[in-house]
């Protein structure tokens, strides 16, 4: 009668370590794949944050105000200020919006600040002062209005006027309103607003990147 073989310790200790071997790379295939789908997530994400932002700047130049004896687009050098009209329907005053770069918790972000509806002179007033000391010092209460777009290395704004681009500081008419008392600048809305923006490496998108915003009236309700 034949006697059954079995396989030998040495055959099972190498058909172990050959198991083991390929759970090992079975596990790094799977965790590189998880890796690269979480990646590529975290881009996407960073690309829809940054159109996001560009679709609100856009959504609020669309919707400047402009008032008699009001400034409704203001730049300063370090923030944007703008009176614009308010997207809810029910809605029965404008809002003051502020955009401007600072750092956050280590990192240069691209910042958007909204206030509260107002409804006379004086909150107008109030609302657009609040929005510059908001670029330059913010509160704590301050902070709370606003949200970070996108990481930003830095920024500049140009003003199309007269057939050319330039910067908004060198126009020529001084305004009074009372939050802007002897600064220099022009406080028609421009027929152009374009943005430059660069973008720090790490990200999704990294370098310059310019966007124009051309008044609807001028450029047929497209930007």
């Amino acid at each position: 009668m034949a006697r059954q073989r079995g396989f030998t310790l040495v055959e099972l200790l190498v058909a172990l370590m050959v198991m083991a071997l390929l759970a090992v790379l079975s596990w790094r295939g799977l965790d590189g794949m998880t890796r690269a789908q979480s990646q590529t997530q975290q881009r996407a994400d960073e690309v829809l944050t940054l159109q996001a932002g560009l679709g609100q700047w856009t959504a609020d130049l669309d919707a400047l105000l402009e008032q008699p004896n009001t400034t409704a687009l203001d730049w300063d050098g370090r923030g944007l200020r703008l009176t614009r009209r308010s997207s809810d329907p029910q809605a029965t005053g404008p809002l003051v919006v502020a955009w401007t770069r600072r750092t956050v918790d280590g990192t240069d972000q691209w910042l958007r600040w909204q206030s509260p509806e107002v409804h006379s002179r004086a909150e107008l007033t109030q609302a657009w002062s609040n929005a510059a000391l908001w670029a330059q010092n913010p509160s704590i209460e301050a902070k709370r209005a606003e949200v970070a777009l996108t990481p930003l290395a830095d920024w500049r704004i140009f003003y199309y006027r007269d057939g050319a681009w330039s910067n908004p500081l060198s126009s020529s008419t001084t305004t009074t309103t009372p939050a802007n008392v002897g600064v220099t600048t022009d406080a028609s809305i421009p027929n152009g607003v374009r943005l430059v923006l660069t973008l720090p490496p790490g990200q999704a998108l990294a370098g310059v990147i310019t966007h124009d915003w051309i008044r609807p009236t001028l450029g047929g309700g497209k930007s």
